[in-house]
């Protein structure tokens, strides 16, 4: 069974665009909170960009806010390989340094991603797993 309205489908792509109706003010789409919580290790990010797959666990969200030592172990350079971001939202630096899930790294420092929590609902299994309910 497929679920698609298309009006609903195409408010959401607006709104995620960021030019769709919202009633507060300078409302912005966070792309690294949205991936932390939906792909919390990335294997989307990895399944489509092939650029990043070196990039291990939630660290492929952020490629640009990696050291030059993870760059260049993951086969990655900013601005050749993968190009600079456009712009960083300051909306963004709160989610830059944090695990799946939410949870900052212990005294600050960036760690090894812990495996996300998957909701049944959630996540890049529900959306391109081969088994389908009816």
């Amino acid at each position: 069974k497929v679920d698609y309205d298309v009006c609903s489908n195409y408010g959401n792509w607006l709104y995620s665009a960021g030019v769709g109706n919202d009633p507060r003010d300078n409302r912005k789409f966070n792309m690294i909170k949205q991936g932390l919580d939906y792909d919390g290790n990335g294997d989307y990010i990895r399944l489509w960009v092939p650029e990043l797959q070196g990039i291990k666990g939630a660290d492929i969200h952020t490629p640009w806010a990696l050291g030059s030592a993870a760059l260049s172990q993951a086969g990655v350079t900013l601005g050749k390989t993968y190009p600079r971001p456009v712009v960083t939202a300051p909306e963004w630096s709160r989610h830059i340094h944090q695990r799946p899930g939410g949870s900052p790294h212990p005294r600050g420092r960036r760690g090894p991603a812990q495996a996300p929590v998957q909701h049944k609902d959630r996540g890049i299994d529900f959306y391109f797993s081969r088994k389908k309910d009816a």
